[in-house]
């Protein structure tokens, strides 16, 4: 009787012990909304390699960084412009000496799989209003806050034409609301990155603006102020080494 009392004593004290290593083999990545497929496939591998668990916000980089600003708990972020980025350290929100250009990418002039729209040169000689038509809109990322759309506002006013254009936008919350809008043919024209572009079978690429007419497209990785523990370090080495560059460039990602 003793020994069973004894045993059951101890089976207590054994099912009292928190369980922690779950939470701990967690990692939360806050990613800008152009890295989602790609990001994706680089963690699932990464998960079936180490156990560890790591979960998603993507959105604008806009959203995200202000997301942080105001506690959210998030360990690494991942942004498709160096102006959001800024902004977070400039709060001394990221550890600034874990900031990485980790990738680069192009803008794109995209229309519907099955529009009449030619490729063509992207230069000042487009007629924009004739493309778009009577009713048209050109889609792309809120200028005012999206990366993406403040690409295309810079490329758009070195090429003349921001002022003709501006009534005719059609302003998404993120890039990929952007490739939305022209997926389901609500607008017959939307400047995505090359990236985005290439994983849509509903959407097709009409022209690549010039470098020349956009500051360069960069993505800068980094940790979360606080967040370098064993397991988030160990991810963030492994997402900005070889294997997960490789997939980054299998998915159109260039360097920066």
């Amino acid at each position: 009787m003793w020994a069973l009392t004894a045993l059951f004593v101890a089976c207590l004290a054994v099912l009292s012990v928190p369980v922690t290593g779950a939470a701990q083999d967690e990692i939360t990545v806050f990613a800008a909304a152009s890295l989602t497929n790609a990001l994706q496939d680089v963690d699932a591998a990464y998960g079936r390699r180490t156990g560890v668990v790591v979960k998603h916000s993507f959105a604008s980089s806009s959203t995200l960084a202000r997301q942080i600003e105001a506690g959210a708990p998030a360990q690494v972020f991942l942004s498709a412009d160096a102006m959001w980025m800024d902004y977070l350290a400039r709060k001394n929100l990221i550890d600034s000496a874990s900031r990485r250009n980790v990738l680069g990418n192009q803008l794109v002039l995209i229309a519907p799989k099955e529009s009449r729209i030619a490729p063509r040169a992207i230069d000042a000689r487009i007629d924009w209003l004739k493309l778009l038509g009577p009713d048209g809109r050109l889609s792309v990322g809120d200028p005012d806050h999206v990366p993406a759309g403040i690409y295309a506002r810079e490329a758009l006013q070195n090429l003349g034409v921001w002022q003709l254009v501006t009534p005719h936008l059609a302003r998404a919350e993120d890039v990929r609301g952007a490739l939305t809008l022209v997926e389901r043919g609500e607008a017959p024209l939307g400047i995505v990155y090359a990236t985005d572009a290439r994983i849509s079978d509903r959407v097709k690429s009409v022209g690549v603006f010039p470098d020349s007419s956009h500051s360069p497209i960069v993505y800068p990785f980094a940790l979360v102020k606080g967040q370098a523990s064993a397991v988030v370090l160990a991810y963030y080495r492994y997402l900005t080494g070889s294997d997960a560059l490789a997939v980054f460039r299998r998915y159109g990602f260039s360097a920066p």
